[in-house]
């Protein structure tokens, strides 16, 4: 008998009875990631915005004012609200309580009966019930009927038919919920900052509904607990002034409309600014749809029309020598578009972009309207933006020219790449990795370190052009921002009109930020890290982009020594080597990778089996642009009260 013949014979059969039916829940809980995303940070946050979108749900179908979510000191998560209270009769079909069947069974709530909800973003009906499988346990208090009704989960199955616990005059739904660690084994720890931004962002496309943040984890020096209330009276118009606080405003006023066309509910609010970056935030339903979609094309096809006609017949284009395109009249424009959308077409359960076509129009009419009247109505205005657009046209005129300057500098030069580039050996870009080293004397000694085979050094000199500041064609010019282009194999754009970042010949799968662990270090870690975010945004998004993570300290005593990472860690080992007594105990506190020699480096900060990397992620892409701009603008007091506030932490997630 043949070896195949054999790993045949020992296959187990697979018949009918192999074929698995899920029940319940239990799909939920095999693969949790086609519900909620992944189980790391992001799903577990998402969890709560589950539960709170159906608080909101509530708040836009008139029926709830207040929303209180607590991180409990366990670390479960308490969302209450004072809408109507979610049914708790007995459902026929089921032969189970109405409550019962929105816990435990997929697809099933008020989001489907269009006379309980006109709009709602968990058009799925899997999100509370998902909330319940992926929990270790979970509580619903309930406030209806004048009765307050309990019932409790673990694991996504009810441990009793629930009771009436009591009476009241109140309304409402309070879910209380524990992250399973076996899904969320990573970490089930909630972040204050993360929750915040999301309850904010809600505040201000739910205008006059309160949202407050309670973080029972830790007290204040007062006694009381972290708290933050989220309220908004003028809803877009806020929000945008929210994002740009931090920037010159080109413009006084913002650009607001709140509209419906073909029966779609349209909220636009515009501000145009003197920065050179574009940021357009699209919502449906409150969901951030990332991605964009119809109503982004409608939004741009809609500004570049309008505000073309307007150039045209104002004559301030007549001089220029070249065209100008879409990407030019959104420079320095942050807006915030919000549709209402009665049966949204989603492309999956993520919702990150919109598939509806109708909504185009609507979007496209709406922003056509308010600027046409604006326009009209502030010839001032209108002619800062217009030479606002010429500005921007010939800058990535002269962008388009820096860029082709170095492709032919490239091609001339044979392999292209930067002389202070020391490549490694692989070829395979996923098992590549090249490190922006502050410095050229670090960078000698991370060159004698490094693993040659699959490591690359790219020395860079001081600090790099703050391009939060910068118009496109100085990055493009600055030296050593060409390098990093260069080295990593990313080009912006293959046509003029494209300002996108393509990855194709990407050439190492892990670029790692390495510098000191001092102020100026930081400082050169967030003007790398703004650059990404700028202008190879994909770099973050698909996971390529870190931070090393050099040693504080090293302390030695006899033939002992540890490094320290923090001083938390070093008070720990202190007190472990001494035990009572100093003698003969050596403590060095690095103030810059240069201090350290070759093994020293690797043995800390480059060796894959030992080193701690972080990894750049954006969980937030609003939140990450009001941060670098804030952090790389000119207005000192935001910055030193972010600084101030987060001190603690040491470090800045992006």
């Amino acid at each position: 008998m043949s070896d195949i013949e054999k790993e045949k014979n020992n296959q187990p059969d697979y018949k009918a009875d192999s074929i698995q039916v899920l029940e319940g829940l239990e799909a939920v809980r095999k693969r949790p990631a086609m519900y909620i995303g992944d189980t790391g940070s992001r799903g577990l946050h998402h969890l709560v915005y589950e539960v709170i979108d159906n608080s909101i749900d509530e708040a836009m179908a008139g029926y709830c004012q207040n929303i209180e979510v607590f991180i409990n000191e366990d670390n479960s998560i308490t969302v209450k609200d004072d809408g109507r209270g979610i049914p708790i009769g007995y459902h026929e079909k089921e032969k189970k309580g109405a409550l019962e069947v929105v816990m435990t069974v997929l697809h099933a709530g008020g989001k489907f009966n269009k006379d309980s909800y006109k709009v709602s973003g968990g058009l799925h009906g899997v999100g509370v019930s998902c909330v319940n499988a992926l929990s270790s346990h979970l509580k619903a208090t309930i406030y209806t009927d004048n009765k307050i009704f309990v019932q409790e989960f673990e694991f996504g199955k009810p441990l009793d038919k629930g009771e009436v616990i009591g009476t009241t005059q109140e309304t409402g739904s309070e879910i209380t919920f524990k992250p399973d660690n076996t899904i969320f084994t990573t970490s089930t720890v909630y972040n204050y900052e993360i929750l915040s931004a999301r309850l904010r962002e809600l505040a201000f496309l739910n205008k006059e509904i309160h949202l407050s943040l309670t973080d029972k984890r830790e007290t204040l020096e007062n006694g009381d607990y972290m708290t933050d209330v989220f309220y908004s009276k003028e809803g877009l118009k806020e929000f945008v002034s929210f994002l740009d606080e931090t920037r010159e405003k080109l413009i006084e006023n913002s650009i607001c409309a709140e509209t419906e066309k073909n029966g779609t509910p349209v909220e636009i609010a515009m501000q145009y600014n003197t920065s050179f970056s574009e940021n357009v935030h699209t919502y449906v339903n409150n969901i951030n749809t990332i991605e964009g979609g119809t109503h982004l094309t409608g939004f741009r096809r809609g500004l570049t029309r309008t505000l073309k006609s307007f150039a045209d017949k104002s004559g301030m284009l007549s001089k220029l020598k070249f065209d100008i395109n879409g990407d030019d009249f959104r420079e320095g424009l942050t807006a915030v578009l919000s549709v209402k959308v009665a049966e949204p077409q989603f492309e999956g359960q993520t919702k990150t972009k919109l598939g509806n076509s109708e909504v185009s129009l609507a979007v496209d009419q709406a922003v056509s309207e308010v600027l046409t009247n604006y326009l009209e109505e502030n010839p001032k205005d209108a002619k800062q933006i217009v030479q606002k657009v010429i500005l921007a046209a010939t800058a990535r005129h002269a962008a388009r020219k820096a860029r082709e300057l170095v492709q032919r500098k490239n091609v001339l030069t044979g392999s292209g790449l930067p002389g202070k580039l020391s490549d490694c050996s692989e070829k395979d870009p996923s098992l590549c990795e090249v490190f922006l080293v502050e410095g050229d004397s670090a960078g000698g000694t991370a060159k004698q370190g490094r693993d040659r085979k699959f490591q690359a050094i790219l020395p860079l000199r001081g600090k790099i052009l703050n391009v939060e500041k910068a118009m496109q064609h100085r990055v493009f010019d600055n030296e050593e921002i060409k390098n990093i282009f260069t080295a990593l194999g990313i080009t912006i754009g293959t046509e003029e009109d494209s300002k996108e970042a393509n990855l194709t010949k990407l050439r190492y799968h892990k670029t790692v930020i390495m510098t000191d662990a001092d102020v100026d270090g930081s400082h050169i870690a967030t003007l790398i890290m703004t650059l990404f975010f700028r202008y190879m945004k994909p770099v973050i998004e698909q996971g390529h982009l870190y931070i090393a993570t050099p040693p504080l300290y090293l302390i030695k005593k006899g033939n002992k020594q540890k490094y320290c990472w923090s001083e938390e860690e070093r008070k720990q080992i202190t007190e472990e080597l001494t035990q009572g007594s100093e003698a003969g105990l050596h403590v060095q506190r690095y103030k810059g990778l240069g201090e350290m020699n070759a093994e020293q480096l690797w043995a800390t900060t480059m060796n894959p089996e030992q080193r701690t990397l972080r990894q750049v992620t954006i969980e937030n892409a609003i939140e990450a642009d009001r941060i670098f701009s804030m952090l790389m603008g000119d207005d000192v007091p935001p910055r030193r009260e972010f600084i101030e506030r987060h001190a603690k932490y040491a470090k800045i997630d992006a």
